[in-house]
């Protein structure tokens, strides 16, 4: 990273792309949850996980090249943040999405994140449709649509699960927002963080939640290592309660490119019908609008 950080200082004694260069390569977005739904480029590809990324020099090249930046902010993209700072103080437009969400409306990050604020606003449909139009605004474009449907299907299957049920147990702590929208106590094993290690404690704590309440399922995460969920159903199991993994979420990446998954609405609509199904709720086998995968588990 030094080296890419040497590259940016430099930035000031670089020559600019010509304009017309600059307008046909297009806005960039760090994020798929970003980029998706606004129908641009994103700069990390399917199942990255943005706590972790680190750029490239192609990354930088683009960065250089496109007319502006949108990225998420509140210490999300963590390892890029300097070149961020570094681009902004070149001249170069940048629009922190997540950031632009009045503070009233964020939750707060858990202990030991090094930002303030928890920066998974895309789990709630409709602040992040909030935190879309802003970014349409700067790119002067109309703000994607679809965004009530998808609250009202996940907000009545949410309603379908029995209450004693409620409870969601993930790998990491990105859900916090989900829960408050749809009134589901989130358990991440985690921190907000993916580079946090869970400790004991808190795996303990899990399966004390599993157990009491009798839950059904836990989830594992399509960006998170599976080791600290599975330890969890093998704690429950030791006391006699028997808990199924109930699917894998999509948290800080969308699925796959060029699936109805790989979207954002379809992210949300997997996540919620996988969430539903498995903690005895209500919800079609193939989601929203019929157009889900077989889910895995």
């Amino acid at each position: 990273m030094r080296r890419l950080m040497a590259l940016l200082l430099a930035l000031p004694a670089l020559a600019a792309p010509p304009v017309s260069a600059a307008i046909d390569r297009g806005p960039v977005a760090t994020i798929a949850m970003i980029a998706e739904p606004l129908g641009i480029e994103s700069l990390m590809g399917p199942g990255v996980d943005p706590h972790l990324y680190k750029l490239t020099r192609a990354d930088i090249a683009r960065l250089i090249e496109a007319p502006h930046l949108l990225y998420c902010g509140l210490g999300l993209e963590g390892k890029m943040l300097d070149a961020f700072e570094r681009l902004a103080a070149s001249g170069k437009p940048a629009t922190a999405v997540c950031e632009a969400v009045p503070e009233a409306k964020r939750l707060q990050a858990a202990a030991g994140y090094a930002g303030a604020a928890d920066p998974h606003l895309w789990m709630d449909p409709a602040l992040w449709a909030e935190a879309l139009q802003v970014a349409a605004d700067r790119l002067g474009m109309p703000a994607p649509d679809g965004f009530e449907r998808l609250d009202a299907y996940a907000r009545a299957s949410m309603e379908s699960i029995p209450a004693q049920a409620r409870v969601l147990v993930t790998a990491h702590d990105a859900f916090a927002y989900f829960g408050r929208r749809y009134g589901l106590e989130v358990v991440g094993i985690q921190g907000v963080n993916t580079e946090s290690e869970a400790g004991l404690r808190a795996i303990e704590a899990a399966v004390e939640t599993v157990v009491t309440r009798r839950l059904p399922a836990v989830f594992v995460e399509s960006t998170v290592s599976d080791r600290n969920v599975r330890a969890i159903v093998e704690g429950a199991a030791a006391r006699g309660h028997r808990v199924a993994i109930g699917g894998r979420l999509f948290s800080d990446a969308m699925g796959p490119e060029g699936t109805y998954e790989g979207t954002y609405i379809g992210m949300i609509d997997h996540n919620v019908t996988t969430i539903a199904r498995a903690l005895g709720g209500i919800a079609p086998a193939r989601g929203m609008q019929g157009r889900l995968r077989v889910h895995d588990r």
